[in-house]
């Protein structure tokens, strides 16, 4: 392939083009060591939505949330996934290629974006969990109920991918740094599940915490994953404060990355 197919060294289609391949290859070294292969990526939130549904529907008496119940849950489950897995895996993206990473002229935030994109991807693919639970509560009493709020995922996305690249570049050169923080970050996330609208809905907190839910960017972002089934979720204050948040944290990690880039590659 020319350089003129993929573009000069330094351009921005010459960053995008390579962008591209390293979330390919992560996409195929994953799946192509896996028998079941793309059915992990429908799989693994099938399950816990299953279990979650199972423990709130069936042992406990749920008083939070809306019905039908699974495709509330989904709704937020499908893109916390996606936040964990990538949050998770921005405490290894400088260690895991630090070969590549030291010797390559491509900017270095391409090792936390192809984390972002690869892990969307996967997000997208696990979309049809979610189509399969609207299809089947529309022969429950209570079926879900599309509306044009679904315009709005695509707002969604775009924020949760600006939230995600802001925290991969906050958190993988302080890992680098101080190594501790990967399991420190995996004990935030199991803590930040709980602490975020997944199981429950914001209008369900008691008193302050439902004013405090709305400076976690993902109270918002998940809100609007959910108005195009369940319109009440709409609240302009919490996604409001969740759009600036999340270019907040972007503006934080762009500045932590450019003052500790090159400090990691010393300790690379």
């Amino acid at each position: 392939m020319t350089t003129a197919a993929v573009g000069a060294p330094g351009s921005p289609r010459r960053y995008l083009h390579s962008l591209w391949l390293l979330s390919a290859r992560d996409l195929k070294v994953r799946y192509s060591t896996s028998a079941l292969g793309y059915l992990w990526s429908v799989l693994d939130p099938l399950v816990m939505s299953a279990i979650y549904w199972f423990v709130f529907t069936q042992v406990f008496q749920r008083t939070v949330g809306h019905e039908p119940y699974i495709v509330f849950l989904i709704t937020a489950l499908l893109p916390w996934v996606w936040f964990n897995s990538s949050v998770s895996d921005f405490t290894r993206a400088f260690n895991k290629d630090a070969r590549l990473v030291r010797s390559t002229a491509i900017p270095r935030s391409i090792w936390v974006n192809r984390i972002v994109l690869s892990k969307g991807v996967e997000f997208l693919c696990s979309l049809p969990v979610l189509a399969l639970f609207v299809v089947i509560s529309q022969f429950t009493e209570i079926p879900a109920q599309l509306n044009s709020g679904l315009l709005w995922v695509p707002v969604a996305i775009l924020l949760q991918t600006v939230l995600l690249v802001g925290l991969g570049l906050l958190v993988a050169p302080l890992c680098v740094i101080w190594s501790d923080l990967e399991r420190t970050t995996k004990l935030i996330l199991r803590a930040l599940f709980y602490a975020s609208p997944v199981i429950y809905g914001v209008e369900d907190l008691p008193g302050a915490f439902e004013t405090l839910a709305a400076f976690n960017p993902l109270s918002g972002i998940f809100a609007l994953y959910r108005v195009g089934f369940f319109a009440d979720e709409w609240d302009a204050w919490v996604i409001g404060i969740g759009a600036i948040m999340s270019f907040l944290f972007l503006a934080l990690g762009i500045f932590t990355f450019r003052r500790l880039e090159r400090p990691v590659l010393k300790e690379l």
